[in-house]
């Protein structure tokens, strides 16, 4: 099962709650402070994966707030904060919840902000872990949440699963000889939906051709694709499959011109700073051309 947001939301709610209630008049220094607040952490975690609303919502201000940094929502008050933890554990009753609290600072005697990481469990997915920062207040010695923020994460891609066996192709990499030097550099884009190949041939000092390229997975034909542009006015687009360590890319393009041109190009990834090209079956115009011999391509 895959966490909705909502659930995410929830629990991360949760995973901050990590005040202690001091009791007694005397205000303890700072250094009793964190230690309590740690160890009153671990119990809260307890209460959390019992599913306890009630003591949940003790830990928080009368008027506490927390802010989801994705949606801007807020849910302000025990009332609702308990509202939402009661639909959570109804949802999801086999959540549980791991807390790594990293830094707690204190604004002042009376003020502290927690960092850290909640990571979010369930039987059959796969864990979720969240930044948050937490501010904590003390009112009558009880240390109480007052508001919270989970850090924004970036979404995960649904075609980054099918895309991910092309990671090491991110970067820099140069293929030269004594009359020609390719340079080519591969990114991410946003989310990591696509792939992007930018490169660049030139001799000597000179740019003789540039393009760019996009990697992407075709939800409809349940493939990888690519589509190259370069700077003389040519396109093509190519389709991906893999037979044991080696990468067969089919393509078929128009130049310029418009000329039809197709290839078969083989990249092999031989270790982490080196892959291997090679062009086979290579037409222009139904003429048959001759092959690219294999190269070897170095990391930048």
């Amino acid at each position: 099962m895959k966490l909705s947001l909502t659930f995410v939301e929830l629990c991360l709610v949760a995973t901050l709650l990590t005040p202690v209630m001091l009791r007694g008049q005397d205000v303890p220094d700072q250094t009793q402070d964190e230690a309590a607040i740690r160890q009153t952490g671990n119990h809260y975690v307890e209460a959390f994966n019992k599913g306890d609303v009630a003591t949940l919502v003790r830990f928080w201000s009368p008027e506490s707030v927390y802010v989801n940094r994705v949606s801007g929502e807020q849910v302000v008050g025990r009332e609702a904060i308990a509202a939402q933890f009661k639909s959570l554990f109804e949802s999801a009753p086999t959540i549980k919840l791991a807390v790594n609290v990293e830094s707690i600072q204190f604004v002042s005697p009376n003020v502290a902000v927690e960092h850290g990481i909640a990571s979010f469990l369930t039987p059959d997915a796969q864990p979720d872990a969240t930044e948050y920062s937490a501010v904590y207040v003390r009112r009558d010695g009880n240390w109480l949440l007052d508001r919270v923020t989970d850090k924004a994460s970036q979404a995960t891609s649904p075609h980054y699963e099918q895309l991910k066996a092309l990671e090491w192709f991110i970067g820099r990499w140069v293929d030269e000889d004594e009359n020609v030097r390719i340079t080519t550099e591969c990114s991410w884009t946003k989310n990591k939906n696509f792939i992007t190949r930018s490169f660049t041939v030139s001799t000597a000092d000179n740019i003789e051709l540039s393009g760019i390229q996009i990697i992407g997975w075709d939800a409809g034909s349940k493939q990888i694709r690519s589509w190259t542009f370069d700077s003389d006015g040519g396109f093509a687009q190519g389709f991906w499959s893999k037979s044991k360590d080696r990468w067969y890319v089919h393509k078929k393009g128009t130049t310029a011109a418009g000329e039809t041109t197709t290839a078969v190009n083989h990249v092999t990834p031989i270790d982490d700073e080196t892959f291997a090209f090679q062009s086979t079956q290579r037409t222009l115009a139904g003429e048959l051309l001759p092959n690219v011999d294999e190269v070897f391509v170095i990391r930048q």
